[in-house]
């Protein structure tokens, strides 16, 4: 196999140790499941001992460096991780954002004391980081991003003044990694600084936003009022440029990836127990083509996608930035298709009983919905992939 940064060999998708791994995360989500991932929600709790014990058995630093209590892997483990607990019913969202985000940006650009401070933690779970990048006034477009940190002359600290939403997690992180600009970046192009703020910092404040998305992990909106900053909440050079960002979304959108695809999973196993035993006729309704061939459709739909994930990791982890950014888009687009109509399918086999709480399925429907909104729609995906692969122009 070459070891050149940009080639993909499919014999590494399955080793013996991913292998492995794959297996003991599916054996924890099952032996938590649905139901305590439901109860969670209803009774507005989070997912905790999951979280925890995820974290005591090393699952959630995988891809962190071990000299910092990680596992020394990448995200192609850490992709593994997220899908099998969602395809035993308990997609995590904030595996997303603490180790992928937080935890990679952290990784490759913070100083030792950084590291020191935050990867052991994100890697065994007791403490947790939350990402702020989406604006109310630049949405998809992160170039008008408005949030603006200038030197405090008094202490030659930062002080960020900005505001974001959809922040997820902001109650249960210590802290939040915001992305912002500085003060002379403020025309031009976009110069993203990155800065952790401590979730009892004066002048950060936070407040929930209402969503018809049954997920532990709750929204927020950030409000952030001359927020003093010691110097050293600068992570990396503040004027680095797109590369520090993109260390934290490409991951972002790989992780979303496996977000969907077990999600995709978990309802379409649901769907084929049932289509196995329910029995209007003489034949279970599964032997009826009708109902056969979109589910076999669902499930050829999440293996493509997940193939693509997994080249997208591959290259991440091999350092090839610039070939990750399009395979990670690319990833995040197909698997959120696939998800959700795995997801809609399982609804449609199972009838009115896909509607029913008992069989659990019906949250699902908002659920899948996420990864064709969030991180990036499906339309700004199809903008990168038309403009940077194809070449062609842009109409904006």
């Amino acid at each position: 196999m070459s070891t050149a940064q940009g080639t993909f060999d499919s014999a590494l998708l399955e080793s013996e140790e991913r292998r492995a791994l794959r297996k003991a995360v599916g054996d924890l989500g099952r032996r938590y499941g649905r139901d305590y991932f439901t109860a969670a929600v209803r009774a507005g709790k989070h997912t905790d001992e999951l979280w925890q014990e995820a974290g005591a058995l090393g699952y959630l630093g995988v891809n962190l460096p071990e000299e910092y209590g990680g596992g020394g892997g990448g995200l192609a483990e850490l992709s593994i991780v997220l899908e099998e607990l969602g395809a035993a019913g308990c997609p995590l969202l904030l595996l997303i954002v603490s180790p992928a985000i937080c935890g990679t940006v952290i990784a490759r650009f913070g100083t030792d004391e950084q590291k020191r401070a935050w990867l052991p933690g994100i890697a065994d779970g007791s403490r947790r980081m939350a990402f702020g990048i989406t604006e109310p006034d630049a949405g998809s477009n992160s170039h008008r991003i408005t949030t603006t940190a200038r030197r405090d002359p008094d202490t030659g600290g930062w002080l960020l003044t900005g505001r974001k939403v959809f922040v997820s997690g902001v109650d249960i992180a210590d802290a939040t990694l915001i992305v912002g600009r500085t003060e002379d970046a403020r025309t031009g192009k976009l110069k993203p600084c990155l800065f952790i703020v401590d979730r009892e910092t004066p002048g950060f404040e936070y407040r929930r936003i209402e969503m018809e998305l049954a997920a532990p992990e709750k929204q927020f909106q950030l409000f952030l009022d001359d927020v003093a900053l010691p110097a050293e909440a600068l992570v990396g050079d503040e004027d680095a440029g797109l590369l520090q960002l993109f260390a934290g979304l490409n991951p972002e959108r790989i992780m979303t990836a496996a977000f969907s695809i077990g999600m995709g999973r978990y309802a379409l196993d649901k769907a084929v127990d049932y289509a196995k035993s329910r029995q209007v006729w003489q034949a279970p309704i599964g032997s009826h083509q009708a109902i056969a061939h979109p589910l076999a459709q669902a499930h050829i739909e999440l293996e493509l996608a997940r193939l693509m994930m997994h080249k997208a990791a591959y290259l991440y982890d091999a350092g090839d930035d610039m070939g990750a950014g399009e395979a990670a888009n690319m990833a995040k687009y197909a698997a959120a298709e696939a998800g959700a109509k795995a997801v809609d399918q399982a609804v449609h086999t199972l009838g009115g009983n896909g509607l029913t709480t008992e069989y659990g399925l019906a949250s699902l429907l908002t659920a899948s919905r996420v990864g064709r909104i969030a991180p990036v729609s499906r339309e700004m995906i199809l903008n990168f992939v038309s403009h940077h692969t194809l070449r062609l122009p842009k109409s904006y």
